[in-house]
């Protein structure tokens, strides 16, 4: 401590005036330091050009004490009242003063502020109480910065510093009550906040830092971390050493509700504000508390109302400057459900194990699956990992009473996202099995693939080769497969389809159309789909060259023409239609090309047939009685034909024809 005295005199009402240099101390300093004593019956005055405390400056402070003595070195202020410029009301204060002890005892209250009292013995010993401290005074006061954050709150607790010179030691103990905050962008909040405090320290003389432990309980209240919730019930015990650049976490333990066991350490460059390096491990955490309140908001929040977990995860997590160099997942019968993909995984065992600069492995088994309603059969995925790489031989995933095979599976990962090459073979499904889990009628056949070319890129899979579908007699061949974000919510999937010589006996039959004998081939070019709906494609359906039988039945003509809605007509000798129950024909040709939610409708020779007003034919008779179907409405909306067509299928009334 420093002090000169500058000036001793009275002025009027004043019976002494004492002008001081300086009043250092470890927790504070004060310069320009004046005290003019009051004359009986008046009150005395303190005040200080600059208050500094904590890296703060205050000027202009103004003490006003009723009683004011100053005897033996010591300044004594009672019933005082403290102003400083940009802390509000003035606070009552009570204070004693010893420059040459270097002590001080302050005791401060306010009705907005609560109670503060700090009794420094000496330089190297200190004690500070809170009482129903206001956070929101507090701030105001110490931090103004803090006011655009809305915090408020009461603390109760206690701050202890002592130093022999060859150690400090500084603790703090206490616990806030109903604290809360609100960032101004409304992206974190906290209410209703209750912490239990505890917090020890030590410092050696040499300047290597404070050596610390604390610990924390979080009992009550709730915050909003964007984008995680989180609620009251965490406990933190946490150990490490702090210097003026660096913070070093030893070992810290977090226990959270849901989770075994959580534990951290690592270093934190303070100046850069840069993870030097850490570790994070969780064990046996409960998916389906921990997956909706931390790994969906963290990974993908759009789809937190929508998906379900279930099982256990345990984890471990490597940083070395400020980046990821490891991880290891352990899986214990985990699961995943997405209900806006229907897609479920589960139960999942296994473990990843991930470095960011050695080759290493994951071996998962997967216990079953479904994908929209197809039910996946069990298998494994074995992988090695390296770096931003990943392998694969061979996946094989059954699927009913086929399998699913990708082979040569080699993926990596950039800014924009994964992609790589592989191959896919779908060894043959039974399509009665299959059109029954999708809720199809029954149909005969197998469906298959070889897809030797398969390409992925960011939210994009392309395949070369075809998948082949033989069925009816005939078989249907997909090309120039292409599918976008195949997991998201509007996956969209591109291809061309041919089929060929498709036998319509055994699909009028399947689908209750009535009864058409004869085959048919089929062109979809640019098919688009939207979560498995047609949004795009241009068809069309011709009779198959060849010689075969070519029969229609009544209920089928009446059907086809019904396709139509109100313009289509029959144009046929209806003198002799009650006394045959089916029609030769020559050919059959139908098209509609879909685009906007309207089908432009064309017949035998397409969508190229000049619109004369006279219609478009569909089917050409040929035999006796001769037997046209001729379309009239080339505009045709998609749903409104889809429409038609269930109608007509779900339909068994016998066709009325006047």
């Amino acid at each position: 401590m420093s002090a000169a005295v500058l000036a001793l005199g009275a002025t009027a009402g004043t019976q002494l005036q004492l002008d001081l240099g300086r009043l250092d101390h470890p927790a504070f300093s004060l310069e320009n330091l004046r005290v003019e004593l009051g004359e009986e019956g008046r009150a005395s005055l303190v005040t200080a050009g600059r208050l500094s405390a904590d890296g703060r400056v205050f000027d202009n402070v103004r003490l006003e004490c009723a009683r004011l003595h100053l005897a033996a070195g010591e300044l004594d202020c009672r019933d005082g009242r403290l102003t400083v410029p940009g802390w509000g009301a003035p606070a009552n204060i009570e204070l004693r003063l010893n420059p040459a002890r270097g002590s001080a005892s302050i005791k401060l209250r306010g009705a907005e502020l609560g109670a503060v009292s700090v009794d420094l013995t000496s330089p190297a010993r200190a004690t500070v109480s809170f009482t129903d401290l206001s956070l929101a005074a507090a701030s105001a006061m110490l931090a103004p910065a803090a006011g655009d954050w809305g915090v408020s709150g009461r603390f109760n607790g206690r701050l202890v510093y002592r130093s022999d010179g060859a150690r400090s030691d500084l603790s703090l103990t206490g616990k806030l009550q109903d604290g809360a905050f609100a960032s101004a962008d409304g992206l974190n909040a906290a209410e209703h906040v209750d912490l239990d405090i505890d917090v020890v320290a030590h410092a050696g003389a040499r300047g290597q830092g404070w050596k610390w432990r604390a610990e924390s309980a979080w009992t009550h209240g709730e915050a909003y971390l964007h984008p995680l919730y989180l609620t009251s019930g965490a406990r933190l015990s946490a150990s490490g050493l702090l210097t003026a650049s660096r913070l070093d976490l030893d070992h810290a333990s977090l226990s959270l509700a849901g989770v075994r066991a959580i534990e951290a350490s690592g270093s934190l460059d303070l100046v850069r504000r840069h993870v030097l390096r850490g570790g994070l491990a969780v064990a046996e955490a409960e998916l389906e508390q921990i997956g909706p309140r931390y790994i969906l908001p963290l990974l993908a929040p759009e789809r937190a109302a929508s998906t379900s977990f279930s099982g256990k995860l345990s984890a471990g997590i490597m940083i070395d400057g400020g980046q990821i160099s490891g991880l290891d997942l352990a899986f214990d019968r985990a699961g995943f459900s997405q209900t806006t993909s229907d897609l479920d995984f589960g139960p999942v065992d296994g473990t990843v194990a991930w470095r960011s600069d050695a080759v290493t492995t994951a071996a998962l088994a997967i216990g079953a699956g479904r994908w929209q309603k197809l039910t996946l059969g069990a298998f494994a995925v074995n992988a090695r990992l390296s770096g931003h790489s990943v392998d694969v031989d061979r996946i094989a995933i059954p699927v009913l009473d086929g399998k699913l095979v990708l082979t040569d599976l080699a993926l990596r990962r950039d800014r924009e996202g994964w992609s790589g090459s592989g191959a896919a073979v779908i060894e043959p499904i039974s399509m009665r099995l299959l059109t029954t889990a999708v809720g199809l009628p029954p149909m005969s056949g197998v469906l298959a693939a070889s897809m030797p070319g398969m390409r992925v890129r960011p939210g994009e899979v392309a395949l070369d080769g075809a998948l082949v579908i033989s069925v009816f007699d005939g078989y249907l061949q997909a090309t120039h497969l292409k599918v976008i974000e195949p997991l998201g919510v509007a996956a969209r999937l591109y291809a061309d389809v041919e089929a060929r010589r498709i036998d319509l006996a055994q699909l009028t039959e399947t689908f209750s159309f009535g009864s058409v004998s004869g085959f048919v081939d089929a062109d979809v070019l640019g098919l688009e789909l939207v979560r498995w709906r047609p949004v795009r494609f241009d068809a069309r359906v011709l009779s198959s060259p060849g010689a075969y039988r070519r029969r229609i039945s009544q209920r089928a003509v009446q059907n086809i023409g019904a396709l139509g809605g109100p313009g289509a007509a029959l144009a046929l000798q209806r003198g002799f239609l009650q006394f045959f129950e089916s029609f030769g024909y020559r050919e059959i040709g139908l098209s509609c090309k879909l685009a906007r939610g309207v089908c432009r409708m064309g017949g035998l020779q397409g969508d190229n047939e000049t619109d004369t007003g006279r219609g478009f034919p569909i089917i050409q008779g040929g035999g006796i009685p001769a037997l046209n179907v001729i379309g009239y409405n080339r505009r045709v909306d998609w749903e409104e034909l889809l429409a038609r067509l269930q109608r007509v299928i779900e339909s068994n009334a016998a066709p009325v024809i006047q």
